[in-house]
């Protein structure tokens, strides 16, 4: 398997960038955002709308990533601040290597989108996942969906260095798949919508969830950024968080969905069906024992033993309870 050196290549990169001084200027009044395309959440109806400018007091600069270990490196150099929907493994992936992030929120929960999907010429499913052994796939290393495709296979008892692993960004490797150029392809989004229209996928969401695992994003923002600016950063997540509100009620979504779906680069369809397989959780949700209040540290210790156990990181932290800062949200809920 040719995934072990990329990936451990990425996770020193980001290590080494870890010094890099932050480079925020809220004496300039701005700041800047990470995010996905393809991936409609709330928050791009307050983003759209300036709300966030509004309620922070700075210009909000929004740039869109690919995956989340670019979001990593992003805010290891200093250029970006705080991201949203940044996935669990690629944060702890760039922890693990040292870099000092923390997790602010629970973005997104997210079982029915994030999957593989196996070539339809294949005909290989659950029951014949065992074929899977000299075939090539598409992987976003270091991402939510490289650790669902660990977990998979390990449920399978696919033996990993049979496989061929490239590492693929998701819109790569739907076309790669479309293409047939790789013979099952790992993603999220949009390109796992595109994965589906030519193959199939193993385990469904609910099955996933129901062998642990589980697949939800989170807002990071550096450690150094989030103390020196809490007030500033309990705003984002306020604001999020009311986003979050109105189209979970029910009562934004008419005039949310429209401008989402414009700002994530879909049509109105493929952004209502996409959501419909999103969780966005409330704050005292967020805060509970079975998430950042309790779970979540552990969760991120069972991803990166998975990861070092596949060797595609050197190793893990002992625990990753530093790696949660609940304090802003906290403050949001007392609001």
């Amino acid at each position: 398997m040719k995934i072990k050196n990329a990936l451990m290549g990425a996770a020193a990169g980001v290590a080494l960038m870890t010094g890099a001084t932050q480079a925020f200027a809220a004496g300039h009044g701005e700041i800047t955002v990470g995010y996905f395309l393809e991936w409609p959440m709330p928050f791009q109806y307050a983003k759209v709308n300036g709300t966030y400018d509004e309620e922070m007091g700075v210009t909000v600069n929004w740039v869109s990533f690919d995956s989340g270990t670019a979001m990593s490196a992003a805010m290891a150099s200093g250029d970006v601040q705080i991201s949203v929907s940044q996935g669990v493994p690629p944060f702890v992936v760039a922890t693990s290597a040292g870099q000092d992030l923390q997790i602010l929120d629970v973005a997104v929960s997210y079982a029915e989108n994030d999957n593989c999907v196996v070539s339809s010429g294949l005909e290989i499913d659950a029951d014949s996942a065992g074929e899977l052994a000299g075939k090539k796939v598409a992987v976003p290393l270091g991402t939510a969906a490289h650790y669902g495709f660990l977990r998979q296979m390990d449920h399978f008892g696919v033996d990993l260095a049979s496989l061929d692993v490239v590492d693929m960004a998701p819109a790569e490797g739907a076309a790669a798949l479309a293409q047939g150029q790789v013979d099952m392809s790992c993603g999220w989004g949009g390109a796992l919508r595109r994965m589906k229209e030519h193959g199939n996928v193993l385990l469904t969401g609910a099955e996933k969830e129901a062998l642990g695992i589980l697949v939800f994003d989170v807002t990071s923002a550096p450690a150094s950024f989030v103390a020196e600016n809490q007030d500033l950063v309990a705003k984002f997540l306020e604001v999020t968080a009311e986003a979050n509100a109105a189209w979970n009620d029910g009562s934004g979504v008419a005039e949310m969905l429209p401008v989402i779906a414009n700002d994530a680069g879909m049509d109105e369809e493929a952004t209502a069906e996409t959501m419909a397989t999103f969780v966005f959780p409330d704050v005292s949700t967020q805060l509970s024992e079975a998430w950042l209040g309790g779970a979540a540290p552990s969760f991120m210790k069972g991803v990166a033993d998975v990861f070092v156990e596949s060797g595609s990181i050197p190793g893990a932290l002992d625990s990753y309870e530093g790696a949660v800062n609940t304090g802003p949200l906290m403050a949001v809920s007392e609001m």
